[in-house]
């Protein structure tokens, strides 16, 4: 057992409590699509995505925080349960934070960052995760006042004090909360990877699960005619699609990566960091969904071509850039649907939406059993490998 170890190897299910705290901040998914929806501009995309890191970020540093403190814990189990509840006021803020409601955000968001932090800093089990979570307080130290600031600005330059805070926030978690002489050794850790494998896949599904929802609403408001199903049903297909690209065999190689390599905490940090990008193309697809299937037979724009394409191209991405950087293996078809998912969103600026959506449906079910193949072409490798 290394100095880092907590439990030694034991492999722990993910929890009831766990899932239940996913749920929470999924809600926010559709809060950020509400918002982009309603701030359809360039202004009204950064502002969804500061908003986006910052549900992120918290969400990342205490699922890290379950699992390293172990959730059965008291302490752990207390801790989770205040950060779900500060959680779900925050999210619910969304819609209003760059309106007249800041503090309602920013309050539920700074307690969180210093709640998890001091805690995991003061109860981590061992000297190491104690050093790492000072660290990761100091990181909140900076970005909580230019959260708290930038309530206090004006909408105008809220934004730019927030994206900074956001930026903060993020550059952290993707850095493990770095120092200057004073980094996190991930080989110095014995790391229930397996366990946060499993919470990244239940939150993508949560995810995806959110985006139907959402969906579905605009299904339901929408009046019933041939080209209103046949959008649905196309932008149902797109999301099963985005599904079955990590489902049908991709969970498998990340699985079989995480157990096998001696860094075992690496590509998981890599899984958990490529979350900021797979939750904006998520959230992009809902909104340029609802702007289709609510008028499929209108006239195609630039706003839906970057929505309904360009989201789908920042789930993919993201997923050939963990393939890439962890396995060096089954990145190239997925830079191939990318370019082809670029192609159909040009087409898009000209197009009825409704061409647009089944064009992207086309172009995901292709991707989609070309990767079949190659996952099935990888998991061999790999498995003859070992």
């Amino acid at each position: 057992m290394t100095s880092g170890s907590f439990v030694g190897n034991l492999r722990r299910s993910v929890s009831p409590l766990e899932l239940f705290f996913d749920l929470v901040f999924v809600f926010a998914v559709g809060q950020l699509a509400h918002h982009l929806h309603d701030e359809l501009s360039w202004r009204g995309a950064a502002e969804t995505a500061v908003m986006l890191i910052a549900v992120l970020s918290t969400w990342a540093l205490t699922s890290f925080d379950a699992t390293f403190l172990d959730v059965e814990r008291p302490l752990t189990h207390r801790l989770v349960l205040a950060v779900m509840g500060l959680g779900l006021f925050m999210n619910a803020q969304i819609p209003h934070a760059f309106g007249d409601r800041p503090w309602a955000f920013v309050v539920p968001l700074a307690a969180i960052l210093l709640l998890a932090d001091v805690t995991a800093a003061i109860a981590a089990p061992t000297p190491v995760l104690r050093r790492h979570y000072r660290r990761v307080t100091a990181w909140a130290l900076l970005s909580v006042p230019l959260w708290i600031i930038g309530a206090a600005m004006d909408h105008t330059p809220r934004l730019g004090c927030w994206a900074a805070a956001a930026l903060v926030d993020m550059a952290g978690v993707w850095l493990a909360h770095p120092l200057p002489g004073n980094v996190l050794s991930s080989r110095d850790l014995t790391f229930d990877a397996e366990h946060m494998v499993e919470r990244i896949r239940l939150f993508i599904i949560l995810q995806l699960g959110e985006t139907v929802l959402t969906i579905g609403t605009v299904i339901s408001d929408a009046p019933v005619d041939v080209a209103t199903v046949a959008a649905g049903l196309g932008v149902f297909v797109a999301v099963v699609c985005l599904c079955a690209s990590y489902f049908k065999g991709g969970e498998d190689i990340l699985t079989l990566h995480v157990t096998t390599t001696d860094d075992a905490l690496l590509p998981v940090r890599h899984a958990v960091s490529g979350q900021y990008t797979t939750l904006a193309g998520v959230v992009a697809l809902a909104v340029g969904a609802e702007l289709a299937i609510s008028h499929p037979t209108g006239h195609g724009s630039a706003e839906i071509a970057l929505l309904l394409f360009g989201g789908p191209i920042l789930y993919v991405i993201t997923q050939a850039w963990w393939y890439y950087v962890s396995t060096g293996r089954a990145w190239g078809v997925r830079v191939l649907g990318c370019l082809a998912l670029a192609a159909g969103g040009v087409a898009a600026v000209w197009l009825p939406p409704l061409a647009s959506v089944l064009i992207l449906a086309l172009t995901l079910v292709t991707l989609v059993t070309a990767l079949k193949r190659v996952h099935q072409q990888v998991l061999t490798t790999m498995t003859a490998g070992i």
